[in-house]
């Protein structure tokens, strides 16, 4: 019966969300790379988390949503207003490129 307890624990800790977008970073947006073609190009960010917890897999899809909060986030603290993925999930951790597209003028 306990072990039974601490699975149910553990699922339900690894359904919540960890992760909360900053106000700056409810701002930043998702795109694909061919919707940044006129975009100013900042740099990466590679953020992560945890995406086992007590030796469970947390469920993939809240870790990638978690993972794209925190770099929306970081891409706000770069300067940046839109982000791409650049790589896929990998043990909780991904990598994006940051952009600044609103208020870029085309050359």
């Amino acid at each position: 019966m306990g072990r039974m307890l601490f699975v149910v624990l553990c699922l339900s800790i690894s359904a919540c969300a960890w992760v909360k977008l900053t106000p700056r970073g409810e701002k930043v947006r998702v795109l694909e790379a061919a919707e940044v073609t006129t975009c100013k190009d900042l740099g990466t960010t590679t953020v992560s988390l945890l995406a086992k917890v007590a030796g469970i897999n947390r469920n993939e899809d809240e870790v990638s949503k978690e993972l794209s909060f925190l770099a929306r986030n970081a891409a706000a603290d770069l300067g940046g207003d839109t982000i791409v993925p650049i790589s896929a999930v990998k043990e909780g951790k991904r990598s994006y490129a940051v952009y600044q597209c609103i208020g870029v003028s085309v050359k």
